[in-house]
C-alpha cells in the first residue's frame, strides 16, 4: 500500500496541486505587506476558474480563457479595493461577503448556461503540458519537474520575482513602507491608497492565474465551489511564511503535498472521510502556529478602519 502512495509521481502531483495555492498566497502576501488582509482570495480564484472555462468554451481559445480569467478576478479585486480604500469596509466582513457572492454568482451562471451545476465539455481545450528540455530526458526528474502547464512553471519563478520586487524595487519598498507605517509613508509623499490599490490588483491577477490552473489544467471542467477552500489555505500559507514570497512557496508546496497525498490515498482505498480531512488538518495546524500573526494583521486593519471612521465622523 505504501508503494502505491509514496512514489515519484506523488511529487509531480504536489507541484500541480500546489500551484493555485502558491499564486493565491503570493497575492495575499503582497496585500499583507501593504497592510491589507485580503480575505477574498477564495472568491478571486473561483471567479478566475469560472471565467477561464467560459472564455475557452465560447471563444475556442485558451488565450481568451486566460485573459477572461484575469479580467474576471481583476474586476472582483477592483470591487474589493473600492470597498476597502474608499468605503473603509472591514476586510474580514468584506472578504467573506465577496467569497459568498462569487460562490452564488458562479453557481447561478453555470446553472443558467449549462443547465447543471458543472460544465465538462469533451471539446474543451485545456492548458497544454510542456516538456522541459534536457530535464525530460532524465528518468526521475522528468516525472517530477517536466510535463506541467506554463502556469505551474510560472509559479516556480514568480515568488523570486515577487521577492525582488518587495525588497529590491521602489514599488516594493513603498508597499512595505505603507504596510509597516502608513502615517510615516504619507509624510514621505507616498499615496497609501494608490499603493494598496496596486497590491490588491496584483493579487487579483495572481488569483486569476490560480483559478485558470485549477479549471484548465488540474482538471478541465468547472463545478460549483471547485476551489474547495484553497483560498483560505493560501491565507494560512501567507501567515505561516510571515508574508515572505519565498516562504510562501515552501508553505504552499507543503500544503500541495498534503493535497496530492489525499488523492493518492483515495486510489489506495483509504476511508474517504479521512482523506478529505488531510489538507485541512494541515491547514489548522499551521493556523494555530501563526495565531499571533493573524491577530496582528486583523488588528491593524480594524484599527485603521476605526481611525478612518473617527476622522470622517
Amino acid at each position: 500500500m505504501l508503494s502505491e502512495v509514496f512514489d515519484i509521481a506523488l511529487f509531480g502531483a504536489m507541484f500541480r496541486m500546489a500551484t493555485p495555492i502558491i499564486l493565491a498566497a503570493l497575492g495575499g502576501a503582497i496585500c499583507a505587506q501593504a497592510g491589507v488582509f485580503n480575505m477574498a482570495l477564495e472568491g478571486f480564484m473561483l471567479v478566475g476558474a469560472f471565467c477561464a472555462v467560459v472564455g475557452t468554451f465560447y471563444f475556442d481559445s485558451i488565450a481568451a480563457g486566460l485573459a477572461l480569467a484575469l479580467i474576471g478576478s481583476g474586476l472582483l479585486a477592483l470591487v474589493f479595493s473600492f470597498a476597502v480604500l474608499k468605503m473603509r469596509s472591514h476586510t474580514i466582513v468584506l472578504g467573506t461577503a465577496l467569497n459568498l457572492l462569487a460562490t452564488g454568482a458562479t453557481q447561478y451562471l453555470i446553472g443558467r448556461m449549462y443547465d447543471s451545476g458543472y460544465y465538462r465539455g469533451m471539446q474543451l481545450a485545456g492548458l497544454p503540458n510542456i516538456d522541459l528540455p534536457l530535464i525530460s530526458q532524465i528518468p526521475v526528474l522528468s516525472e517530477i519537474l517536466s510535463g506541467h502547464s506554463i502556469i505551474v512553471y510560472l509559479s516556480w519563478v514568480l515568488p523570486l520575482f515577487a521577492s525582488l520586487l518587495l525588497y529590491r524595487q521602489v514599488l516594493g519598498l513603498r508597499i512595505r513602507a505603507v504596510g509597516e507605517n502608513p502615517e510615516a509613508a504619507t509624510t514621505l509623499g507616498i499615496s497609501v491608497p494608490k499603493v494598496r490599490f496596486v497590491a490588491i490588483m496584483l493579487s487579483g491577477v495572481l488569483c486569476g492565474l490560480a483559478g485558470a490552473q485549477l479549471s484548465m489544467s488540474n482538471v478541465r471542467l468547472f463545478v460549483e465551489d471547485m476551489t474547495a477552500g484553497r483560498g483560505f489555505i493560501a491565507l494560512v500559507a501567507v501567515l505561516f511564511a510571515r508574508e515572505r514570497p519565498l516562504g510562501v512557496l515552501g508553505a504552499s508546496l507543503l500544503f500541495g503535498l498534503t493535497d496530492a497525498l489525499s488523492l493518492r490515498l483515495q486510489a489506495a482505498r483509504v476511508a474517504p472521510q479521512f482523506i478529505m480531512m488531510i489538507p485541512y488538518l494541515a491547514t489548522l495546524v499551521a493556523l494555530f502556529a501563526t495565531r499571533g500573526r493573524v491577530a496582528a494583521l486583523v488588528g491593524e486593519g480594524t484599527r485603521e478602519t476605526e481611525e478612518a471612521e473617527k476622522k470622517s465622523g
